[in-house]
């Protein structure tokens, strides 16, 4: 508050000084570079932030203005040009010159003369929002959004009182708040950088909503013209809040690189086995098909070296150099034929016509390639069908964390019984990319899924090595939870878990929004014209009930026609509905 200016040497020397030392001595800088320069005086207006920045200060706490001074520089073809060198930023739309002078002096406001007198001087700025414009960052003013959540709760009270039995997910899409320009977040499925942000927001997610789940890695969506389908990280955890993974440590993570001992395919399993109380000798190495990868070398070009490739080749031909390269008679993983029945692990040796497991080709995890056709047709013991489950009817409290695998440990001896069925169904263990995956088969029930994980958890603890968890999820059950980050064509979506009412809901999507945002996930990006636009997806919902024979839609199939008929006569909202009802209708009338 300092009055005057001081010289440019001045403030050199001190290092320090007012916005208006800064712009004089920015002018007399760039008129030594040969630039027309002048000095500018104003107010500098600067609004409180919608979200608080990742980085650094976020502003203002509360819209503020005051006197500011910066500088402007002439350059031909564009004009003058406003630098704001107390900020180091240009001069945006907050700027607002009162005067542009060749001297500071100039751009006194008040000067003159007078006698010897006292006299005090006062003056105040304040700025107040005309018109605020909707936007990505703050759709509603404070007042509308609170009568928007105030209806919520008015809605909410009506569907209880008619036992409507309503839930309702959604699926919002994000994209990186640092890189607007890659493929991956404008019209690529997948990428590195996307591979690490989903990894990343998985591992908030886990923890402020499935805390003491686990990550579950499968298979996503598959659209033509795509050479494999997308990956889907899956986060799975007890609506009782009990235990279903205790240490997050042990689960690995798809974006790093973990040191890993010689033979860890086939030491996993064996250790597995003891905590599963069957025999390891149905372990069996997986190989590649020699013959067809020998055959597709075959009909490369001469002066090709079949065992260098790049990025811009063919997934069969990246996947040719790899086979090679580690050698066409080395064992790419290990299986291990697994089922349960009653309340014992059953496995039995699997058997082909060339003694060896020989992979189906492709890329795709080992557990995907199983030559199962060539298993014998017609065992001595037939696999027993699978009985389907039965949605409408109530199911017990599932055991608690560990409870079959303490019984399995505190008992005698091992499951020595060789009359059961045959096991069509393997666990797989598999190194790729430095991570140790386990491919986990097709299994009945919520418990026998559960009691398997604890056993491979015990497994990874005693081996102090984390895995990756992939293959079949659990089956569907609804003392279970999901929620779903997978890829989509510029963005990540995410498949929001079904919230039983509208506090529920609005909380889910709170702290989903947040978890976002400290992974530098966002909404909002700009299109080809430099509109401002949101990433989409967030109108997409799911509608359903808690259970199969909770579902409005089966209890009281004329609300499906009720609804259809009030959406035909919105055809603005047509095709949200209609994701809707497919939604439903997909996820077995679960709401998710």
């Amino acid at each position: 508050m300092e009055p005057g200016v001081q010289t440019c040497e001045e403030t050199l020397e001190r290092k320090l000084g007012s916005c208006r030392d800064f712009a004089w001595l920015l002018v007399q800088t760039l008129r030594h570079l040969g630039l027309a320069a002048r000095f500018v005086s104003g107010y500098l207006v600067q609004l409180k932030a919608d979200e608080k920045s990742l980085d650094g200060p976020s502003g203002p706490e509360e819209d503020f203005t005051d006197l500011h001074a910066w500088a402007e520089v002439y350059l031909p073809g564009a004009g003058w040009i406003g630098l704001d060198a107390t900020s180091g930023l240009l001069a945006g739309e907050g700027h607002i010159p009162l005067a542009c002078t060749p001297s500071f002096e100039s751009a006194a406001p008040v000067y003159g003369l007078t006698d010897p007198c006292e006299t005090e001087f006062e003056f105040d700025n304040s700025v107040t929002r005309i018109f605020e414009s909707p936007r990505v960052t703050k759709p509603y003013t404070e007042d509308q959004w609170q009568a928007i959540y105030n209806l919520g709760f008015a809605v909410e009270e009506e569907l209880q009182e008619n036992d409507v039995r309503l839930t309702m997910g959604g699926e919002p899409t994000f994209v990186s708040i640092d890189d607007m320009e890659s493929e991956e977040w404008n019209t690529a499925a997948d990428g590195d950088h996307k591979r690490q942000l989903a990894s990343s927001l998985s591992l908030r997610l886990l923890d402020t909503f499935g805390k003491g789940g686990l990550l579950h890695h499968a298979q996503g969506k598959w659209y033509p013209g795509e050479p494999l389908p997308r990956w889907l990280i899956g986060i799975h955890w007890r609506k009782d809040g009990e235990m279903v993974w205790e240490n997050p440590e042990l689960l690995a993570s798809f974006t790093k690189k973990y040191e890993l001992p010689d033979n860890i395919t086939s030491t996993f399993l064996k250790s597995l086995t003891k905590f599963l109380k069957c025999s390891d000798e149905s372990i069996i190495p997986a190989y590649e098909d020699a013959f067809y990868f020998l055959w597709e070398e075959r009909k490369l070009p001469l002066d090709i070296d079949p065992k260098e490739y790049n990025e811009k080749d063919t997934a069969l031909r990246k996947k040719l150099g790899e086979v090679l390269e580690q050698g066409v008679g080395k064992s790419v993983g290990h299986v291990l034929p697994l089922n349960k029945k009653g309340n014992r692990w059953i496995t039995n040796p699997w058997e082909f016509r060339g003694t060896h497991l020989f992979l189906s080709p492709g890329n795709s995890p080992i557990g995907l390639r199983l030559p199962l056709e060539s298993l014998p047709k017609n065992p001595k013991i037939p696999s027993e069908p699978t009985a389907e489950p039965e949605l409408f009817e109530a199911k017990p409290h599932l055991k608690p964390y560990g409870h079959d695998l303490n019984e399995r440990m505190q008992s005698d001896g091992m499951n020595a019984d060789k009359n059961h069925p045959f096991v069509r169904t393997a666990i797989c263990t598999e190194v790729r990319e430095d991570k140790l995956f386990l491919f986990l088969p097709p299994l009945d029930s919520a418990d026998d899924f559960l009691d398997l994980i604890a056993s491979i958890e015990a497994t990874a603890k005693e081996l102090k090595v984390p895995v990756i968890l992939e293959g079949y999820e659990p089956p569907r059950d609804n003392r279970l939870e999901v929620l779903k980050v997978t890829p989509d064509p510029g963005v990540i979506e995410v498949n929001v878990h079904p919230a039983n009412n509208w506090k529920e809901l609005t909380e889910n999507t709170l702290k989903l929004y947040e978890e976002a945002k400290k992974s530098r996930l966002g909404t909002e990006k700009f299109m080809l014209d430099g509109k401002h636009t949101g990433t989409g997806g967030g109108n997409h919902v799911t509608l359903g009930g808690p259970t199969p024979g909770d579902s409005p839609l089966l209890r009281n199939p004329q609300l499906l026609r009720s609804l259809l008929t009030f959406w035909q006569h919105h055809p603005g909202l047509s095709y949200l509905f209609s994701r809707s009802v497919y939604r439903t209708y997909e996820s077995g009338t679960t709401g998710g």
